[in-house]
């Protein structure tokens, strides 16, 4: 590691292998917390570049506990975190939307790193128990449409970093390593980001994986389409902004997507939208990000359609009705 940390603190980046040798060995806790520390620090100080994020994503998928769901053919919404509004729960709302709309979830996810609340947390808070078990993942998608996996119980590099990552409390490389590895590899994605750098990254690394996805960025520093400002979104064949009122939404502020102070407050916000009982800026907020998540799994629908199928999902309650299956199965 000595040598590694030598060759970044003068600037030098890591080839894809040594990337991936690097993530191997934290895996293996052939660091101590200091090295791993250290190492964090230099990309929290630089950008990281293609090579070294595809060897990183090479490394945790490669030791990965494999799941099969393919036949699922399912989508995962997911943000990189890291953009500093400790919102609440989107993408994991959003999720839910999806699922009641009758798509295939399966939802990465892990406790917030630098927010109050991410979504293993707010699953928890639901009394949900976590799995690694694929038959009891493939109940909850033949009886829910939708499946949640802890990250830190499918990586071994995710659940060896978490303390130094809790402990630093800001975002690291691995909040941009997270939406690439969910282990079952879901046919769609939506990701969102929170810089147009990043953007370009993923959308680069998407694009060498052959999957399907858009990339989705606002441009005030949200990872995901906050209606707080404009927002771009980039996918294997265009790149576009749009703005809120495009689709008829008023723009929200930062206080209207507060996720509060701890793991129960958001968790509060979360059921309040499935139940349809948040504040317009918090639903319309969740529906936009489902609307272009179900754009990516049928692109021969418009966005309006879209956004017409994840509000029908919402305010019928078959999305609650999903969530209430969920927890009730998964508990």
């Amino acid at each position: 590691m000595k040598n590694i940390l030598y060759k970044l603190f003068e600037h030098q980046y890591l080839s894809r292998e040594e990337a991936k040798e690097v993530l191997q060995n934290i895996s293996l806790g052939k660091y101590n917390d200091s090295q791993v520390a250290s190492l964090i620090t230099v990309f929290m100080m630089r950008n990281i570049s293609v090579d070294e994020m595809l060897g990183f994503k090479e490394a945790i998928l490669d030791m990965r506990v494999e799941v099969d769901l393919s036949e699922y053919k399912p989508v995962d919404i997911v943000g990189t975190g890291g953009d500093g509004k400790n919102t609440f729960n989107i993408s994991t709302t959003a999720c839910f939307i999806l699922a009641g709309a009758g798509f295939n979830v399966v939802k990465h996810g892990n406790y917030g790193a630098t927010s109050v609340s991410g979504a293993s947390n707010v699953m928890e808070q639901h009394g949900v128990k976590f799995t690694a078990d694929v038959n009891k993942l493939r109940e909850s998608m033949d009886k829910c449409n939708i499946a949640y996996l802890h990250a830190p119980l499918f990586s071994p590099a995710m659940k060896a970093v978490a303390p130094i990552r809790k402990n630093l409390g800001v975002r690291t490389f691995f909040n941009m390593l997270g939406p690439l590895v969910n282990p079952v590899m879901p046919t769609y994605q939506l990701l969102g980001v929170y810089n147009l750098p990043l953007m370009r990254l993923y959308s680069y690394a998407y694009q060498e994986s052959g999957s399907k996805f858009a990339v989705v960025h606002s441009l005030d520093g949200y990872d995901e389409i906050s209606l707080t400002s404009d927002f771009k979104v980039v996918d294997s064949t265009s790149e576009k902004i749009y703005t809120p009122e495009s689709f008829g939404f008023k723009r929200c502020t930062e206080a209207d997507l507060y996720g509060g102070d701890t793991p129960e407050e958001a968790a509060q916000i979360f059921d309040n939208v499935l139940n349809n009982k948040a504040t317009d800026a918090q639903k319309n907020c969740v529906i936009v990000n489902a609307a272009f998540a179900i754009q990516v799994i049928c692109p021969e629908k418009s966005i309006e359609e879209c956004i017409a199928t994840a509000r029908e999902s919402l305010e019928s309650g078959k999305a609650m009705a999903k969530l209430k299956q969920f927890v009730e199965l998964n508990s």
